[in-house]
């Protein structure tokens, strides 16, 4: 994933990936209309880029292929839940999750996540620029925790990615967070990438137990660098070698 030149032979073909990948799940009349492209032309790129592992198409709507496993099912004392590669559908559910984490817990990183995910619509993002991939815990088809990765495109930071997870209060305690964090270090190693990082308030004790809890080491402790609500609070940068 880390680093991948993005080729399609042909400009069109080109235009039809980055429309879709900007806009996360499309409806393919509606695409071929807002790029112009002929019916045929329009049908024969799509079934290019869906055999070259590109494209993929699932109730009537078009998506960027991400291959990110199955979904696992778990089950804990009386819950039973379930974790899996999110989908455009999923949004939603996912930018109410980060919200109620991050003002419970004041995490800040998680809460620009949110605000980005919600402004651009697109969930999944795999472009030249920027990858970005979330995994998702549901009970009952129902959002209840997270995990994200973020990686710029860059030479010099290729083999690194950003991570945030959380859940919901209400389902802490099963596991969840755990398997949330496996699943998303096992991904990152298997797409490339060496380390993983996130930075969290000094306040967020809870956070902090967690990830030393799974062998995170803190790396550096920005002094003062967030004003919550008046106070001035410490950034710990966290890190994990994979």
């Amino acid at each position: 994933m880390a680093t991948e030149e993005l080729e399609f032979g042909h400009e069109d073909r080109k235009r039809i990936y980055e429309y879709v990948e900007r806009h996360g799940a499309v409806d393919p009349e509606d695409t071929r209309e807002r790029l112009g492209i002929d019916s045929s032309g329009f049908r024969h790129h799509v079934a290019i880029l869906k055999r070259d592992g590109r494209l993929e198409k699932g109730d009537g709507k078009l998506r960027v292929t991400i291959d990110a496993g199955a979904e696992e099912e778990y089950v804990s004392a009386d819950l039973e839940f379930h974790i899996r590669p999110a989908r455009q559908e999923d949004l939603t559910g996912i930018v109410g999750a980060i919200r109620q984490v991050a003002e419970e817990r004041t995490y800040i990183e998680a809460e620009s996540v949110a605000d980005e995910i919600d402004h651009e619509e697109a969930l999944l993002r795999h472009n030249e620029l920027e990858s970005r991939m979330f995994f998702v815990a549901t009970v009952e088809d129902d959002v209840v925790g997270w995990v994200h990765l973020y990686a710029p495109e860059i030479d010099k930071l290729s083999h690194t990615a950003e991570l945030t997870v959380g859940v919901l209060e209400e389902y802490r305690g099963h596991g969840i967070g755990s398997h949330l964090l496996s699943r998303g270090l096992e991904w990152a190693g298997s797409n490339g990438y060496e380390k993983l990082y996130q930075s969290v308030p000094s306040t967020n004790e809870e956070a902090i137990a967690f990830l030393e809890g799974h062998d995170w080491e803190t790396e550096a402790v920005r002094e003062d660098h967030y004003k919550l609500n008046g106070h001035y609070v410490d950034e710990v940068m966290m890190a994990v070698e994979l």
